[in-house]
């Protein structure tokens, strides 16, 4: 969609400069014995070129802002809509029954080829946690990036360390998961599925389990990263937070995609019914 609207307006901006060239310019080139292709050639196109440029550089500005290249997608929808089991579909952890999931120009499947090496890909942080409770913090993080992508240990111990110490939890690198509290343990994984380096990164409601300052804890770290650029897909009960945060957002009831919009539309003008409703559970009148 991107290229096709980006080529549809150049298309135009392209007719209106040819347009806009007076016609005793071709007159003037003609009187001069010039051929048509000359007068295309030495007189028609350098204008059309010196007319595109400032339009052109307009027209990429607003591609740049209306097609995201960095996406933050809130998915909501009330427990049991399928939320989870879309994220499980896009790293290949859940079959799919119908369409396609496209990572580039190569397809995420269940038991796929090339699984492995796309899932490296793509990061994904679970609801609980899923640290390997037999190693230490640092080495839950290094496992992956050491062992599958056969990065050298040094390098990516470096680059662990740093990450932990941005989250707050570098002191705990040598601790168990059993010694973290639960907003540590995610912020832990939020580090481990970093390390790798992906190109998207997939987070299954992962402040459901934690108490509110936790919950804050978790989510400075997301904000982080959103303010860092990374693409991110955002499964979350924290409307407040899939406001702030996202460019997109979607709501599933019933394993179906019912709306999408951004976030102000979505929250303050929802077009669908069953929308509607579910937003009103997250309003209280005052008891009197």
């Amino acid at each position: 969609m991107f290229v096709l609207w980006g080529t549809a307006e150049m298309s135009d901006l392209v007719r209106g400069a040819l347009i806009a060239i007076p016609k005793h310019q071709y007159e003037s080139s003609e009187a001069l014995g010039m051929s048509r292709a000359q007068t295309y050639w030495y007189i028609i196109i350098p204008q059309t070129v010196r007319r595109l440029i400032p339009l052109s550089i307009n027209l990429i500005t607003r591609m740049i802002k209306t097609t995201s290249l960095v996406l933050m997608i809130g998915v909501v929808g009330p427990s049991g809509c399928g939320k989870s089991t879309l994220l499980r579909c896009l790293n290949g952890l859940e079959p799919t029954q119908s369409g396609r999931v496209r990572l580039g120009n190569e397809t995420v499947a269940y038991g796929g080829k090339n699984l492995t090496q796309l899932r490296q890909r793509i990061g994904m942080v679970f609801q609980s946690y899923e640290l390997f409770p037999h190693m230490t913090v640092l080495d839950n993080v290094l496992l992956a990036p050491t062992k599958v992508q056969k990065r050298p240990k040094a390098e990516v111990q470096q680059e662990a360390e740093a990450l932990l110490d941005r989250v707050g939890l570098l002191v705990k690198k040598n601790s168990y998961p059993r010694e973290l509290s639960g907003g540590q343990k995610q912020r832990v994984a939020i580090v481990r599925a970093l390390c790798m380096h992906p190109e998207i990164l997939l987070f299954d409601e992962v402040t459901a389990a934690l108490d509110p300052e936790m919950v804050r804890e978790v989510l400075d770290v997301m904000l982080d990263l959103a303010k860092q650029g990374k693409t991110m897909i955002i499964v979350t009960h924290e409307m407040q937070f899939a406001r702030a945060i996202a460019n997109r957002v979607i709501f599933l009831d019933g394993g179906k995609i019912v709306e999408e919009a951004a976030p102000a539309e979505f929250f303050d003008r929802p077009k669908t019914e069953r929308a509607q409703r579910f937003l009103r559970t997250f309003t209280f009148d005052a008891v009197k």
